[in-house]
């Protein structure tokens, strides 16, 4: 079997842990970095201390023109801006995750207004770029609407350490990954307002509720979010430590300002750019998504935690 050829465009923390990782799966990678520069001569990062660039990685500020699979890693609100300099190399697999604001765009959709007879795929789940980098025991989810083509993509990152699985259901994939970082905001504000983790594990639940509804209403499937883009990943966006939204909701819980925490921020909660472009898409299609609403006008600064919490508590007890 030839040796894959892949390409990474996006040189941030989770970039670095998807190039890393495909060369542990054998491959030879190509690294798209703005200022290449800034990875130094030992070929380590700041922000991941514990991980040295293998050596078939090439770190260069020059586009990729073929490979076997390009990676998107990419913030979600930036990515249409940097596939207008990304010629069609190959297979183009969205490793980011969001809505963009102006268009209410799924990834995928962005790539295929650039690209529409590129195949394309997005990569999800409950990964932190440190852990991956580290080649600590990781699982996620690869998927495009031609499955075959999902497992050939995802051989080319697949290790016992990251066992990456295949799906056809690319919109169901998409959704959990944009709408749990708004619930992981939600989640660190619950803890950080001091309601406990009773109140947590029922938000993390009807926000799950939420997600199944929106996979449903734009042509997912529900059941695709009992698993790793869904569940999954909420588990881990709405408890673990190293949770940009998580920790940002926990700050806003705990009374700080938003412009506060993003000022004092170099990293990006993609939550907080997402709220409100998808509870647009949501009331577009007619879907009921509380949780989210309320994120979005907190976050928006219309209401009050307060306020927040009590929208959330009046609503009507139904059944489940």
């Amino acid at each position: 079997m030839a040796t894959a050829r892949i390409a990474v465009i996006g040189a941030g923390a989770w970039g670095i842990a998807l190039a890393t990782q495909a060369a542990r799966a054998g491959a030879l990678v190509h690294l798209w970095a703005r200022h290449p520069e800034t990875l130094s001569d030992a070929r380590t990062l700041p922000r991941l201390p514990h991980v040295t660039l293998p050596e078939t990685i090439t770190v260069t500020d020059a586009m990729p023109t073929r490979a076997d699979a390009v990676l998107l890693a990419v913030p979600m609100q930036h990515l249409r801006a940097v596939l207008a300099h990304i010629p069609p190399a190959g297979p183009m697999i969205a490793c980011c995750k969001g809505v963009e604001r102006d268009t209410l765009a799924l990834p995928l959709q962005v790539i295929a207004d650039r690209y529409p007879d590129l195949p394309r795929a997005v990569l999800s789940g409950p990964n932190f770029a440190h852990e991956v980098a580290q080649g600590l025991p990781t699982a996620a989810v690869l998927a495009c609407t031609n499955l075959t083509l999902a497992r050939t993509l995802a051989d080319h990152l697949t290790t016992p350490t990251f066992r990456l699985y295949a799906s056809d259901d690319a919109i169901g994939v998409q959704v959990g990954g944009a709408a749990k970082n708004v619930i992981a905001i939600a989640a660190g504000a619950t803890i950080g307002a001091g309601l406990g983790e009773n109140a947590r594990a029922s938000l993390i639940t009807r926000g799950l509720a939420e997600l199944g509804r929106l996979a449903l209403g734009l042509g997912g499937r529900a059941s695709t979010l009992s698993g790793l883009a869904g569940v999954g990943d909420l588990i881990l966006t709405c408890t673990g430590a190293s949770s940009r939204n998580f920790s940002l909701g926990l700050a806003l819980g705990r009374g700080e300002s938003l412009d506060t925490i993003l000022g004092s921020r170099t990293t990006v909660a993609e939550g907080v750019a997402t709220a409100p472009a998808i509870l647009a898409l949501a009331r577009a299609h007619g879907i009921a998504v509380p949780v989210i609403e309320t994120m979005s006008l907190l976050l928006a600064g219309d209401i009050g935690l307060d306020e927040a919490r009590d929208r959330l508590l009046s609503r009507p007890v139904g059944t489940e």
